[in-house]
């Protein structure tokens, strides 16, 4: 039973059917925002970081938002396999007994961070001589950035209206704030779809952006300073780029894209929005994602999401993800299959 599905782009599709899957085609790597649902696909994300893209010696431009980036910050580390390791017990090992305020779940958050990065993690992400890493925040505008559950409150309801007419109007509640190393070199340093401002990536400001990319309001508190970026309320990645929907076919090389997911919703306030879907910029990406059959297999027939911390107590929940972790290296041993047998023409799907 295949539990892992390989859709292209109508560009990617005439590329890898004339060349094969091979990690040299690839010049950029996205991962998306989503709360715990990479645990449905750590295997896959293990395979690709410590074997598809082991010995990369061309550059490799990633963007990351929310928990997406955190797990390209182990892919740029000298160990990513040891750092993915690190992230996926801390975060699935969170505990809330009692419901948590956004300031103490921002203080588990910054230690799940801490703990990815590790002792040399910052220095060897900013340094990597080919991986060129990308996280996304976004700076509050307008009511948004007073502060306070009242007016946030306001802020987001008046974002999610006006986003219902059109996904422009982000930008005047919000701006997208890439934080990069390399922006010379950046395919996403000139971003025009929405407003959008590129801050170098540092040692000194790796922790607070990592903190600022997954901050989802009302869940975590703001990050309210990072260094080498005006002063502000940083939130969630995710509010402007959920599963993205960039332009892509501006850098040389294909895209590739691991996935919770076949379909995309551009950003937060698009969840719901079955009508918006992410799809023309995807014209020379590989999206993988796992099959129906393999998520209904899946504990409770899904990925994990943020409402298990509401549904299950702690160890329940603990349990169950950590299950879902070692279910996923099935996407890992299908993706190595596929490869080894020649299957992949045969798997290969039209988006």
């Amino acid at each position: 039973m295949a539990s892992l599905r390989l859709i292209a782009g109508p560009k990617a599709y005439q590329t890898l059917s004339e060349n094969g899957f091979k990690p040299e085609l690839f010049s950029q790597l996205l991962a998306a925002s989503g709360g715990p649902k990479w645990i449905g696909i750590a295997g896959l994300d293990r395979y690709l970081f410590t074997e598809f893209f082991k010995g990369l010696n061309q550059p490799l431009h990633t963007l990351g938002a929310s928990s997406g980036a955190w797990r390209l910050a182990c892919l740029a580390q000298a160990k990513p396999g040891a750092a993915y390791d690190r992230l996926e017990e801390l975060y699935i090992g969170q505990r809330y007994d009692t419901k948590p305020t956004a300031i103490e779940v921002s203080q588990q958050v910054s230690g799940i961070i801490e703990g990815l990065l590790g002792s040399r993690g910052a220095a060897e992400i900013v340094s990597h001589s080919q991986i060129n890493s990308h996280y996304i925040a976004c700076q509050a505008r307008h009511i948004n950035r007073i502060g306070g559950q009242a007016p946030l409150a306001l802020g987001l309801a008046t974002a999610a209206m006006t986003n219902l007419v059109s996904r422009k109007s982000l930008a005047w509640h919000f701006k997208r704030c890439i934080f990069g190393v390399k922006q010379q070199s950046s395919p996403f340093a000139g971003l025009k779809d929405l407003p959008s401002q590129f801050y170098s990536l540092s040692q000194s400001n790796i922790h607070q952006v990592l903190l600022a990319t997954g901050s989802i309001p009302w869940v975590l508190a703001p990050v309210k300073r990072i260094d080498g970026a005006p002063k502000g309320h940083y939130y969630d990645g995710g509010i402007t780029d959920y599963h993205f929907d960039l332009p892509l076919s501006h850098s040389q090389g294909l895209t590739l894209y691991p996935h919770f997911y076949p379909k995309m919703s551009p950003g937060w306030f698009d969840k719901s929005l079955s009508w918006r879907l992410a799809k023309a910029n995807y014209d020379n990406a590989l999206i993988l994602a796992p099959t129906d059959d393999y998520l209904q297999n899946l504990p409770y027939g899904k990925l994990p999401d943020r409402d298990d911390f509401k549904r299950l107590d702690s160890d329940s929940r603990i349990k169950y993800w950590r299950k879902a972790a070692l279910m996923s290296q099935v996407l890992a041993d299908d993706l190595n299959d596929i490869m080894a047998k020649n299957l992949f023409h045969e798997r290969l799907e039209r988006l």
